[in-house]
């Protein structure tokens, strides 16, 4: 791996050696351009490194001889106020790159770990690094070429060039509180940038450290780099990518289930208007104290899902819920890695989403029907164990629904939508397709349910023979936990 102590910096570059070097690297990178973009692999690249390291310039100098129509480059600072009211890696996943497109991030998500909060090394940056590591092999999991570069300068050449600027009123912009404040501890500053190094550094993501003394020879040296890396991605597809241990469930969960439970109308009607004004209450609390709630549906076709989601909002606020029917990917959906949807579609802290089918398609549809390799869905497990994750550390109250019914009782629903003319459009040729392959369907669910309900993002299984009883036990499980998130706040 690649250090800052290993770093010469007194490496240079003369100005025709430059300019020999650089015409045909030019041309190099327009047609690798193109190759990627035919190829259909996505591309983010990140620059980092010290506060006068001129990245601006670097970066310039980069995408000169490239198509603009294939790239985009995004200048990260510190979280807006928007930005702060979801999940802190939301704000990358909405700018990553789709098939054969490159994004460029000036500064990324190190910044975090590099800037924000930081209080000398002593900082424990474990979560932080914790989620730059899920983030960077999903993504590679996922066909995406990561090229993160380190620009590094010395404590005396960042001296130079912040007193430089300061004397002209042009560019004394560029040295402000953080810069000085970098390099006033440029020791513990680089101690940090070590560790992270050290921590982030991968097979599949690995730095870059380019002596940045010398102007030419780092443009120059950033070019190459990252054309190097364009042919290496060429040269590797197809690839395969290895998948974490899958052991199908060996018992399914929905064994377990008690199809037979009913409730009466009148009791029903006793306590579904209670449980639905107890919800509109506590919707109102997590708006004022910023508790962001995510809610998903699953289950049979004609389960009752959609009955199910119009009882529990009956009583709410619309201004402050969502309600997201998920169907087949479209558009940029289907360039872009399956989780991308969904971290755009999360909710703001204090509002309410309901993912009517969600990112379990990966490993239901798509498993049975063909969709994801085998590779795909193994790995799928891990990586939405881990996106929930992300959104319960934030502080999001995740539940999830598996609307269960009978094969016996599902046969009877379809028929009776077909008679009856104001449900025909429930039922479509794609639903006794799928009845069709309900072992297979049985086999999926059994193994999602085992596998990504976790402490705290279990699974409830909703018995839907009986809708009363479905609605109710929906309704009585998110008051129960929204409640008791609320109290712990």
């Amino acid at each position: 791996m690649n250090t800052l102590k290993a770093a010469d910096l007194a490496l240079t570059m003369g100005k025709d050696e430059y300019r020999t070097a650089m015409k045909p690297m030019d041309l190099k990178l327009g047609v690798l351009q193109r190759a990627l973009h035919d190829a259909g692999i996505p591309t983010a690249i990140l620059l980092e490194g010290w506060e006068g390291s001129r990245k601006g310039e670097v970066l310039a100098r980069l995408v000169q001889p490239l198509d603009p129509r294939g790239f985009e480059v995004h200048a990260i600072g510190p979280p807006q106020f928007e930005e702060s009211l979801y999940p802190p890696m939301r704000r990358f996943w909405i700018r990553l790159p789709e098939q054969g497109k490159i994004a460029i991030f000036d500064r990324s998500w190190y910044r975090q770990v590099l800037e924000e909060g930081f209080q000398g090394f002593e900082s424990d940056f474990t979560e932080g690094y914790e989620r730059i590591r899920v983030l960077e092999r999903q993504l590679a999991d996922g066909g995406v070429l990561l090229i993160k570069i380190f620009l590094h300068i010395s404590r005396e050449e960042q001296s130079r060039r912040f007193k430089k600027w300061s004397k002209d009123p042009a560019f004394a912009w560029r040295v402000g509180d953080s810069e000085r404040r970098q390099h006033e501890h440029y020791d513990d500053f680089h101690t940090a940038m070590e560790h992270m190094l050290a921590e982030t550094d991968a097979p599949h993501a690995p730095w870059q450290v380019i002596p940045a003394e010398h102007g030419r020879y780092a443009r120059w040296k950033v070019v190459d780099a990252v054309a190097t890396a364009f042919e290496a991605a060429l040269e590797q597809r197809p690839h395969s990518k290895s998948s974490p241990g899958y052991k199908p469930c060996k018992q399914s969960p929905l064994d377990k289930a008690d199809l037979s439970l009913a409730v009466e109308r009148k009791a029903y009607n006793d306590e579904l208007t209670p449980l639905q004004e107890t919800l509109h209450r506590l919707q109102h609390l997590c708006y004022l104290k910023r508790l962001p709630v995510v809610m998903v549906y699953e289950g049979w076709d004609a389960a009752g899902k959609g009955g199910n989601i119009r009882r529990l909002v009956r009583e709410m606020d619309p201004r402050g819920y969502k309600v997201i029917g998920v169907g087949a990917p479209v558009g940029q959906e289907i360039t872009n890695h399956y989780l991308w949807r969904f971290w755009r579609w999360l909710p703001r802290a204090g509002h309410l989403h309901i993912f009517d089918r969600s990112w379990y398609g990966r490993v239901l549809v798509e498993r049975v029907e063909g969709f994801a390799t085998e590779e795909e869905w193994h790995r799928a497990y891990r990586e939405i164990n881990e996106f929930e994750a992300q959104l319960t550390q934030f502080g999001a109250v995740v539940l999830k629904f598996w609307v269960h019914i009978s094969k016996e009782e599902q046969l009877a629903r379809f028929e009776a939508r077909q008679e009856d003319l104001h449900k025909q459009w429930k039922i479509t040729d794609e639903d006794w397709r799928n009845r069709e392959k309900w072992d297979d369907y049985w086999a999926a669910t059994s193994d999602m349910l085992a596998l990504t309900s976790t402490e705290h993002a279990p699974w409830d299984i909703i018995e839907g023979n009986d809708k009363l009883h479905a609605r109710l036990k929906a309704l009585r499980i998110a008051v129960e936990r929204i409640g008791d998130a609320l109290e712990r706040r």
